[in-house]
């Protein structure tokens, strides 16, 4: 199963970084991939990209400020995904881990950079959000 691994200094506090991490309903007001977001119950939420293909996540781990996990899987993969937050000083350290086994052969080989392409993207959308 390939894995992908980010960390970033986010120049903001632990509980601003959180709150609009875990907020999920405002995504599309500030992640460049995304066309919408649906929340299903306080477990579950689908995320829809810019071409409206949807990938459902399953909340497995919630600790407030520091781990939040979930499943996803769609047509083309499934996976796991781990956050950690950590606290340093008047800035706040992210650490996202994502392993993704894909569904189709053919797509084995990307996997790994499509992953990273996604997570440098989500981190560069956050801290441009922060700054705002």
């Amino acid at each position: 199963m390939p894995t992908s691994h980010i960390k970033a200094l986010i120049d903001n506090d632990i509980q601003k970084v959180w709150e609009v991490v875990f907020n999920v309903e405002k995504y599309k007001l500030w992640r460049s991939d995304l066309s919408q977001t649906e929340i299903i119950n306080e477990k579950q939420f689908i995320e829809y990209s810019q071409e409206h293909f949807a990938t459902t996540f399953t909340v497995t781990v919630v600790e407030p400020y520091k781990r939040w996990e979930f499943d996803m899987e769609n047509s083309n993969m499934k996976g796991h995904w781990i956050g950690i937050f950590t606290p340093k000083g008047n800035q706040t350290e992210i650490e996202f881990t994502e392993d993704v086994q894909a569904k189709k052969w053919f797509m084995k080989p990307f996997v790994k950079s499509y992953l990273k392409k996604q997570q440098t993207q989500f981190v560069e959308d956050l801290k441009k959000s922060l700054k705002k």
